[in-house]
């Protein structure tokens, strides 16, 4: 039997391959090489590889306009943002002109790996930033900007909480010496509860929890929300950088 391979790897590995025989093949992806990885053409093909940033719409929007122009343009990010938060533009810039536009879209909800399993999305020598749900594209745009400060977090998404890839975290917080949770739930009973269970009986390592902490909740619009729970991403990583600061 062949030994098993990621979808997203064999989708980094074709990418290459195909890039060989096609030479107006383009890759698009919007801040998620690592996770698609399409960071395999990427450094294959450096001239043919755009980063459109934290932006999908903007993408396939680059997309249509470089198909248009007689390129074959793959556009990669997750599946939730390329279905979701591009959708306009892949109906009216791709959809309607009948553009040869290629989407790669992983990390979809029931393919992103089996019940119980974890998934490391970057590796990271320094923090490990533990997500959930939406704050898993926060903790990978955190990871960004720590690595501007010359921190290197691994990122991991955990899909399932119960049960929890307690191999995977306790290899994680064997490897980078902390950890961080980020989740859009309370502190208490969630994700980062139950990584504190696994770490302390098996691993103990400074672990600081990002979440809604024990106090009444608020209503409004989700952006504000977030920010007022400091569910975001710099927030995230001034918790990272203050922990890495703190083993030192």
């Amino acid at each position: 039997m062949a030994d098993k391979k990621a979808t997203r790897e064999a989708y980094g590995d074709a990418l290459v391959e195909f890039g060989a025989a096609y030479k107006n093949l383009v890759v698009l992806d919007a801040d998620l090489a690592e996770a698609t990885k399409t960071c395999k053409f990427k450094a294959a093909y450096p001239d043919r590889f755009f980063d459109c940033g934290i932006a999908e719409g903007n993408m396939m929007g680059v997309a249509a306009g470089l198909a248009a122009s007689g390129m074959i343009p793959f556009a990669s990010s997750f599946a939730m943002f390329a279905a979701g938060r591009a959708f306009e533009q892949i109906r009216n810039c791709i959809g309607y002109p009948h553009l040869n536009v290629k989407i790669g879209a992983t990390h979809a909800g029931i393919t992103v790996g089996e019940i119980g399993r974890g998934v490391e999305l970057r590796d990271g020598k320094d923090v490990s930033i533990v997500a959930t749900g939406l704050t898993v594209s926060m903790a990978l745009e955190a990871a960004e900007l720590l690595a501007a400060d010359g921190i290197s977090a691994r990122v991991i998404n955990i899909h399932t909480i119960k049960p929890i890839d307690e191999n995977l975290l306790v290899k994680a917080a064997k490897e980078t010496g902390a950890v961080v949770t980020a989740e859009e739930h309370s502190i208490i009973g969630g994700l980062g509860s139950a990584v504190c269970e696994v770490l302390a009986e098996k691993m103990p390592v400074p672990v600081r929890r990002v979440g809604v902490n024990d106090k009444f909740g608020k209503s409004g619009q989700v952006p504000d929300l977030l920010n007022a729970y400091g569910l975001t991403a710099a927030h995230i990583a001034e918790v990272a950088r203050e922990l890495v600061a703190a083993k030192k």
